[in-house]
């Protein structure tokens, strides 16, 4: 198997290399540390496996793969993270993402790269406890589509229902004000609403009715 690891924190990269290299059936052919050196390394090398954490500077692990498996679409990508975040989750599935790993499940990494090869999708234990509620996630974001609504444009009502400000959503969603600005703007106008607060009422309003 060729793996290429991506994480921002070298140590890790350079532990993860070590210890997997010790299996035979493993050939680590290139470690980077965001989500641009894991696009770039990705052409160069056409890894087997693409092992990613998930926050990064220059772009996440999420950016990245949605980009990679946009011009290869077998393209085989395991999330290893320490975030258990309903989000990335969400995100990671409906990118084509084969597995979602807590990097606290370290014993299990070695398997799991396996199963990904092999074209099995892998998700850790607490992921898999998570999913009928995100799965109702995905359906709720399934029926705002149909409104005009883009998953991002989901995303921020999520939070705005959660009550977050235009700061929070910006440092949840690793955005700046002036786009989550832009964003509700459109939300608004999508949904010929007034403000902020008439956002939240109609999702809660709609939420889980399909409509």
């Amino acid at each position: 198997m060729k793996l290429l690891l991506i994480d921002d924190d070298k140590l890790v990269c350079s532990s993860l290399k070590t210890i997997l290299s010790s299996d035979a059936d493993i050939n680590v052919v290139g470690m980077g540390y965001n989500g641009e050196d894991a696009c770039r390394l990705y052409e160069e090398l056409l890894p087997d496996v693409l092992l990613m954490d998930i926050r990064m500077d220059k772009m996440t692990g999420l950016e990245a793969g949605e980009k990679i498996l946009a011009l290869h679409k077998d393209a085989k990508i395991l999330y290893l993270t320490t975030f258990l975040d309903d989000d990335y989750i969400i995100k990671a599935l409906n990118i084509g993402a084969k597995g979602y790993m807590l990097k606290q499940d370290f014993d299990g990494i070695l398997a799991a790269l396996k199963a990904v090869e092999q074209g099995h999708n892998i998700y850790g234990t607490e992921i898999v406890n998570k999913l009928p509620n995100l799965l109702n996630h995905t359906e709720d974001s399934y029926s705002y589509q149909k409104l005009g609504i883009t998953d991002k444009e989901f995303d921020i009502i999520l939070q705005i229902a959660e009550g977050l400000s235009n700061k929070e959503i910006a440092d949840t969603l690793f955005l700046s004000e002036g786009t989550v600005r832009n964003y509700i703007s459109l939300i608004l106008e999508k949904l010929d609403l007034r403000d902020r607060t008439q956002i939240a009422i109609f999702y809660y309003k709609h939420k889980n009715t399909g409509n």
